[in-house]
């Protein structure tokens, strides 16, 4: 297996992990934007949003419910989430995940 997220998820690449239960993972990003920066990803290979399915709503429910509980596990009062999906908008790794950020006051600014 060649993905990255994976590999984290089997435990052969370390992370900074900061949650994990049977069908989540959450770790800090390895090249944080801002103060606080990390992400949620599905244990399940999902590519990306495109190639989600209805099988997979109770999965995207709960990456989302988790932001905002980790968020402020970490010190945040607001935070924000990007999900890029395929190569044009961005992604650069193909297994689906969520990037939550913020802590400084460039947000605050945009």
């Amino acid at each position: 297996m060649t993905c990255i997220f994976c590999k984290i998820i089997d435990g052969s690449i370390p992370s900074k992990k900061i949650f994990e239960n049977d069908e989540l993972i959450a770790f800090h990003d390895a090249h944080p934007i801002d103060k606080v920066h990390f992400l949620i990803t599905p244990k399940k290979h999902i590519e990306n949003l495109i190639s989600c399915s209805e099988t997979d709503k109770d999965i995207l429910s709960n990456m989302l419910l988790l932001a905002p509980r980790l968020a402020k596990e970490l010190g945040l009062k607001g935070f924000r989430t990007m999900i890029n999906s395929g190569a044009e908008g961005g992604q650069e790794v193909f297994h689906m995940h969520f990037h939550v950020y913020g802590g400084s006051s460039k947000l605050a600014k945009i």
